[in-house]
């Protein structure tokens, strides 16, 4: 499935259209692990954007700002915000609610310290 990401980059009076490819199920049918490929591909195609040509570099999710909104047409929409702009993503046919269940969780995941120290 190609999920459409809309991107506007701090410093530009534009939008660009970029897709995310990879997510093997339908949003009804989402996991914590499809949700967080969602979010780390809107933030790659938002660095994409911004540094164009160059290699794809880790993806941190931390430090973001985001909302589940419904769509006019149907569905919801992810809407993610940082310091270098801002991503919309979708319409999803799924509950606004499961999805930021699943949102917060990912988040919540991601922020926790690792458990091994080295």
């Amino acid at each position: 499935m190609k999920v459409s990401v809309d991107i506007w980059l701090r410093g530009t009076d534009f939008a660009t259209t970029d897709s995310i490819d990879g997510i093997s199920r339908a949003p009804a049918a989402w996991t914590d692990d499809d949700v967080r490929m969602v979010l780390q591909g809107m933030l790659r195609a938002m660095d994409r954007q911004k540094r164009p040509g160059e290699s794809d570099r880790d993806i941190s999710l931390r430090g973001l700002s985001w909302i589940v909104n419904p769509y006019e047409d149907g569905g919801v929409v992810i809407a993610i915000e940082i310091t270098m702009g801002a991503a919309v993503a979708g319409p999803f046919e799924i509950e606004k609610a499961a999805l930021e269940g699943m949102i917060t969780r990912v988040l919540t995941h991601c922020a926790q310290p690792p458990s091994t120290v080295h």
